[in-house]
């Protein structure tokens, strides 16, 4: 379900021989010195990898000599070449006919004696590429810093140009948030695990998971430079301390998500889920995937985890709804150059009705750790040193796009989900040695999104037929259980034994009355924390939520009737395998999805 993290280790990258030869160009020095006619001044040389539309030829030899450059190579499965030239002649070599992208190719290779390049920006709206990383900084193929994440995509540039995802909140529906050093802005939501039973474990992160999204998304400080660092996470807690979830909690938090949007002093434009299913029904009927489009069709972006179980599995639940972004995970392949990006082979691939949107760096992120949570505990090989966590998944491909998602909100308020969608990926980067089917548009290119023009709302609308979410809620589970004393909740009933109708909850969640006073799905979910001023002073529905306990409940659906539960006596029969998009945590697959 949650974790769309795969892997937390290091491992070996299987490259092509393209691919292999484009890593060994980019990984010479990036600045050169050239001497200038015999003057003492030195000009310096700016490693490129230059591409040319389809169907162009040129003599690369001859064109890098007039631009004061050398050829280093001709890259014939990219169509262009790769070479050396000037800083100050990048804006000239992109302006040449048939020239459709010029990138500085620095190495993420660093060594503490290499100089900290930088090259100029193309462009006068602000949008300059500065210095990459922190000087004498080690990054690899093995561990992608934010700050190189940042330079991927473009979101280094927003930065410089004025936008950090400032007033824009991202509702990040996981396993909690925990104060650690580094986390930025959070406003609690509502904590609907398991662990709102136990005094002192609310909101908080037991599991690892959320905190580790929430950094790659708002990070601040502590060696953590989140893509929107401006802006807001809105906590909403479904997974427990360890992992467990059942996609009745999922849905009931995307369910309180919208009806809160607008709140006094909130302003929810997107939301990350970084949780999925193996659901057997169709995403029409699926309620997981119409809760998803119930939130995009009020005017939340949702940013859904394609999943890790391989190119050819079809995408989780909800990503598979095709109004939402399906992310999919990329790996750089130790150049920040798109010319030799691969799809990780764990990102599923999708089916022909319904493939990824695009992709995002998802391979060997670096981003905080919640010290004593589960996967600290459990999964030490992907600590590292400066007391960080890394992992791979979709997981954090999504939690880079819904980043990235609020610094095109904040440029441009007025989008549309549908709009962002379309802006998107109509800027992504095609990434030619990648597999056509699983990258969708592309990688993300925050920075070409915010300088291209709004996409009309009449060309971004999308028309796929509206779900009805009246589906089976035990179909949308797939395999993905939770258990009590070794009885799964199976069947038609949410977690406190509640009957399931569709048919009501839909209609309910469409008008935005299923939440009501604390009540959901005919049970208070209130947990014996709430206390009305655990959400900025508001109270919820004008009730306060200080009402009743989870402890005091019993479970009256079918096999789990009689049984009351402490908080503690419930697991994850398949969630440490399967729902949190994580495919490795310690080299051996393990079917989960990040």
């Amino acid at each position: 379900m949650f974790g769309r993290g795969v892997s937390w280790q290091r491992r070996a990258l299987g490259a092509t021989a393209a691919v292999a030869a484009i890593a060994t160009l980019g990984a010479g020095p990036v600045l050169a010195e050239k001497g200038d006619g015999g003057k003492n001044d030195k000009q310096q040389l700016v490693h490129v990898i230059v591409r040319l539309g389809d169907g162009v030829s040129v003599n690369s030899k001859k064109l890098m000599k007039e631009f004061d450059g050398k050829l280093e190579a001709d890259l014939a499965p990219i169509g262009g070449f790769a070479g050396f030239v000037p800083a100050d002649k990048l804006d000239d070599l992109r302006a040449v006919a048939g020239v459709t992208e010029v990138t500085a190719d620095v190495s993420l290779n660093w060594n503490p004696t290499d100089p900290v390049a930088t090259t100029s920006g193309d462009d006068t709206s602000g949008f300059v590429d500065g210095d990459f990383g922190r000087k004498g900084a080690s990054v690899s193929y093995d561990r992608l810093d934010l700050t190189a994440v940042n330079k991927i995509i473009g979101a280094n540039a927003a930065h410089k140009a004025g936008y950090t995802g400032a007033g824009v909140d991202v509702a990040l529906i996981d396993t909690g948030v925990s104060p650690v050093a580094g986390v930025g802005s959070v406003l609690n939501g509502p904590d609907l695990s398991f662990d709102s039973q136990q005094p002192g474990f609310e909101y908080l992160d037991g599991y690892g998971h959320g905190t580790y999204l929430s950094g790659i998304i708002n990070g601040s400080g502590a060696g953590v430079d989140g893509v929107a660092p401006g802006s807001r996470i809105v906590n909403v807690k479904v997974g427990a301390a360890n992992g467990a979830v059942d996609v009745s909690q999922v849905i009931a938090g995307i369910d309180w998500v919208v009806q809160h949007r607008s709140d006094p002093g909130v302003n929810i434009r997107v939301l990350v889920l970084a949780y999925g299913t193996d659901s057997v029904q169709p995403a029409d009927v699926d309620p997981l995937a119409y809760a998803v489009e119930v939130a995009w069709q009020h005017g939340i972006v949702v940013v859904a985890a394609a999943g890790n179980r391989g190119t050819a599995s079809p995408l989780d639940d909800p990503a598979m709804n095709p109004y939402v972004i399906a992310v999919g995970a990329s790996e750089p392949q130790g150049t920040f150059s798109t010319a030799d990006d691969l799809v990780t082979t764990f990102t599923n691939g999708g089916t022909v009705a319904r493939r990824p949107d695009l992709v995002a760096p998802g391979r060997s992120v670096v981003s905080l750790r919640v010290p004593g949570s589960y996967i600290d505990l459990n999964h030490p090989e992907g600590l590292e040193p400066d007391g960080l966590l890394r992992g791979s998944g979709t997981s954090q491909a999504s939690a880079v796009v819904g980043g990235s998602a609020a610094l095109l909100l904040q440029a441009q308020p007025s989008l549309t989900p549908d709009q962002v969608k379309a802006q998107l990926k109509k800027t992504a980067m095609s990434l030619p040695l990648a597999d056509a089917v699983t990258q969708g548009a592309g990688q993300i290119s925050i920075k070409r999104a915010i300088k291209k023009n709004q996409v009309s709302a009449t060309k971004a609308a999308q028309t796929w037929p509206l779900g009805t979410g009246t589906g089976s809620l035990e179909a949308a589970r797939g395999t993905s259980h939770i258990e009590m004393n070794g009885v799964p909740l199976i069947g038609e009933f949410d977690i406190f034994g509640m009957p399931w109708d569709g048919q009501s909850w839909s209609g309910q969640s469409w008008s935005g009355q299923s939440w009501s006073g604390g009540v959901w799905n005919g049970q208070s979910w209130s947990g014996q924390s709430w206390s009305g001023q655990s959400w900025s002073g508001q109270s919820w529905s004008g009730q306060s939520w200080s009402g009743q306990s989870w402890s005091g409940q019993s479970w009256s659906g079918q096999s789990w009737s009689g049984q009351s539960w402490s908080g503690q006596s419930w697991s994850g029969q398949s969630w440490s395998g399967q729902s949190w998009s994580g495919v490795t945590w310690s080299g051996q697959s393990w079917s989960s999805a990040g």
